[in-house]
């Protein structure tokens, strides 16, 4: 399937307006979960702290699913609900349409997702030739942020068109990352795209945190020495909640669920909830930093 951007244009030089969505009471906190490469967790780590965020915290969630691979809703298959509509589409007219008119729920209270869609590889290509490419899904999230507490992006493993487009939509970064001394020059790639984009297209993004996943808590001097090295190399920004090794969230994702159905018990459920709630207070104390500085300045 191939998306007509050409028309999208037509459209909009023709005067078409955005489509009329009644603005919510919300605004969003738009976190994206990013990393240079797939194994790390980056999906498994979306979808359980979306669901965390909307069972304990009392939130309303959209999880993003931007990777063209739908791990999202793959993950998620036997919760979502049916509908929605197709995401490649409202990213190449952001102008006439906003990312909450194709979203769906699904049976978790307070979680909704935007549907898998094949088309977005095209839709990536496509994309990347365009003038101001780095600000759609910020412009097509206007009025969608103003339904939510929180809207988690799942990117795909890469740098390319739709991380940065996420990183300039988004107000923090997460990023997953193995224990592994490998770590080290995978998260700084990430962190160096982060800067750039700091620089030139979202100046307010921050940097949520580096979530260490997949821990083996059986090799201890091993993870202790790596552990080490990670501090030295990101300091303040290696979260002090780790997830570890646990069949229960692949098992979880085998079955099309998420890991508080699945296995509330589980140690991955617990870990997870854990960072859930590490993060939310860690976005709460930066927000509180945040006005005091703009306080100490407007005084």
């Amino acid at each position: 399937m191939r998306i007509d951007l050409g028309s999208s244009l037509t459209a909009h030089m023709k005067g078409e307006k955005r489509k009329s969505l009644a603005r919510g009471r919300r605004n969003a906190t738009v976190i994206a979960v990013a990393a240079q490469k797939g194994g790390v967790g980056k999906t498994t780590t979306s979808v359980t702290l979306g669901s965390a965020w909307a069972r304990y915290h009392d939130k309303r969630v959209l999880i993003i699913d931007l990777d063209p691979q739908s791990h999202v809703n793959l993950a998620l298959r036997d919760q979502v609900f049916t509908g929605g509509g197709s995401l490649a589409s409202v990213l190449a007219d952001h102008r006439s349409h906003e990312v909450e008119e194709i979203t769906t729920a699904t049976d978790i209270t307070g979680l909704y997702v935007t549907p898998a869609d094949p088309a977005l590889t095209d839709a990536q290509i496509q994309l990347a030739s365009k003038i101001g490419k780095e600000m759609i899904l910020r412009k097509a999230l206007e009025v969608t942020r103003s339904h939510y507490d929180l809207i988690v992006i799942d990117c795909p493993p890469d740098v390319g068109t739709f991380t940065v487009n996420a990183l300039t939509a988004a107000d923090y970064v997460l990023v997953p990352a193995q224990l592994s001394a490998l770590s080290v020059s995978g998260v700084s790639g990430l962190l160096g795209a982060v800067a750039e984009v700091q620089d030139h297209l979202n100046p307010g993004l921050q940097v949520l945190g580096v979530a260490l996943t997949r821990v083996d808590g059986r090799n201890k001097k091993s993870n202790e020495a790596v552990t080490h090295v990670l501090s030295e190399a990101f300091g303040d920004l290696l979260l002090p909640v780790s997830i570890g090794v646990n069949d229960a969230l692949s098992q979880a994702q085998m079955a099309g669920l998420d890991i508080f159905t699945y296995d509330p018990m589980s140690r991955g459920a617990t870990h997870y909830r854990a960072l859930a709630d590490h993060l939310i207070r860690r976005m709460e104390a930066l927000a509180e930093s945040e006005d005091s500085g703009q306080a100490r300045v407007a005084g």
